[in-house]
């Protein structure tokens, strides 16, 4: 599940650049990528945290 989230988080950081970089950018569709990336990466740390066991003091 974490994979296919990175999976999907790297396809929408390459989507973000390269709209960056291909005027006439759309910019209610850039901030949508935009959006959408912020909560993948939310999301896969989350689902991280969860599998990462705690640290012993």
């Amino acid at each position: 599940m974490v994979i296919q989230l990175k999976i999907e988080h790297a396809d929408l950081d390459a989507l973000v650049d390269k709209a960056a970089q291909a005027p006439p950018v759309d910019e209610l569709m850039f901030k949508r990528l935009k959006k959408r990336r912020l909560l993948l990466r939310d999301r896969i740390a989350r689902l991280e945290s969860l599998l990462t066991p705690p640290e012993l003091a």
